[in-house]
């Protein structure tokens, strides 16, 4: 059964979202928890899958590595594939290959078979986030536009605080295995939620490899994306091989506390920021990176202090649980004439960042360990930093050359 709705973008009628079209946000949120609790899954679970499958701790990272690579390559192949095909039809059908990938996973009785699970995994990642975020602001009127992106991105926060920490937690008394097996009865929910909730979203023209190539044509476009990059880069460098550096000093029922706590102020954050993204972002971007910042720092500096690596769990979270926001916001205002390429490129960026930073940091933490690991993270966090200050002056410059020619053109 499918809820139909008009074809033109909901923003297009009327000036209040309806109950209707809130619920298809919410079924779009429930499948960004499912996929967000899937994909982050093993990072709670490193240790025990890499001595169970046989691989180090760095090796083993590669579970966060192959569906960042697979994803950055599908989220603008699947978009340009889709052509015109309604969205309606596409969310369900990669939620499908998540469902696939999950059990996949769960009966995976080697690890080159567990790689194959999460290549299909980042397969579906790619493409449904490239949707998500492109969706939002069609499925309500534009004045909600900003909200109903942090709903969807709150399904991020809750997979942190409530999926990922479960899945360690049922591995603490069963097996790596049931949480995967778990994770899959999740996703089954997403589906039935998204076939009965999500309407109508027919693409009013196919999406080209030219509307890529005119995004990259902008300096600005460039910057952000390098921006988000060194950023999630900074983040997934360290927080993949969070559980090796916590377990030093915290049984894994602590482990799990923290990691229900990160997600837990990142809920909170995510709400927050959602009411003052819109009319401050670049105070809100930078606000939470130098949240980033100190919160590395903590668990850099303060090693082996169980209240100092806490107080940077918590910090962390708050930082993390916003800086998707923003920086969706951030892109959407950057590309609002192109958004399904927009999104496209702003999915495997991240994906990229997620799959290189997972990658060099494993390298990292087996030949040098945690700590040079977050050392990296932090430089990583600072350049990111002084990008965000450089794209503010291209603004400031873009916006004094544009005043000149208006008055140039009034003089004349």
């Amino acid at each position: 059964m499918q809820i139909d709705t008009p074809a033109t973008p909901a923003s297009s009628a009327g000036n209040s979202t309806s109950v209707r079209q809130w619920l298809s946000v919410i079924a779009v949120a429930v499948s960004a928890f499912a996929f967000v609790t899937a994909e982050f899954l093993p990072v709670g679970l490193l240790p025990q899958i890499a001595q169970d499958l046989g691989v180090s701790t760095g090796v083993a990272g590669l579970m966060v590595t192959t569906p960042g690579v697979m994803a950055a390559i599908f989220a603008p192949t699947l978009i340009v594939s889709a052509g015109r095909m309604d969205r309606r039809y596409v969310f369900p059908l990669l939620t499908a290959v998540l469902l696939i990938a999950n059990a996949v996973c769960a009966i995976a009785a080697s690890f080159p078979v567990m790689l194959v699970g999460r290549a299909l995994l980042g397969a579906a990642l790619g493409g449904f986030w490239t949707l998500a975020t492109a969706a939002a602001p069609r499925l309500v009127q534009a004045k909600d536009a900003a909200k109903a992106t942090a709903t969807i991105l709150t399904g991020v926060t809750f997979a942190t605080v409530i999926g990922v920490p479960l899945g360690t937690f049922i591995a603490s008394f069963a097996s790596w295995r049931l949480s995967f097996a778990a994770t899959a009865g999740l996703v089954a929910l997403a589906l039935v939620a998204q076939a009965f909730l999500v309407p109508s979203l027919p693409s009013a023209s196919a999406l080209r490899i030219a509307s890529f190539r005119t995004l990259l044509s902008r300096s600005h476009t460039r910057m952000s994306l390098l921006m988000v990059a060194l950023v999630f880069g900074a983040h997934f460098s360290t927080y993949t091989y969070i559980a090796p550096l916590l377990e030093q000093d915290f049984s894994l029922s602590a482990i799990t506390l923290l990691l229900f706590g990160f997600g837990l102020v990142g809920f909170f954050s995510n709400a927050s920021m959602s009411m003052m993204v819109s009319d401050h972002l670049k105070k809100s971007v930078a606000m939470m990176i130098l949240l980033l910042l100190a919160a590395m720092s903590f668990m850099l500096l303060l090693e082996h202090s169980t209240f100092g690596e806490t107080a940077g769990m918590l910090l962390w979270g708050i930082a993390f649980g916003a800086l998707p926001l923003c920086f969706s916001v951030w892109i959407q205002r950057g590309t609002a004439d192109l958004p399904e390429a927009g999104s496209a490129m702003f999915v495997s960026i991240i994906q990229v960042a997620i799959a290189a930073g997972s990658a060099v940091g494993g390298t990292i933490v087996d030949r040098a360990g945690v700590h040079a690991d977050f050392t990296l993270g932090l430089v990583l966090a600072l350049l990111g930093l002084v990008t965000l200050q450089r794209l503010a002056a291209l603004e400031r410059s873009d916006k004094a050359s544009s005043f000149e020619r208006t008055c140039d053109a009034s003089i004349e």
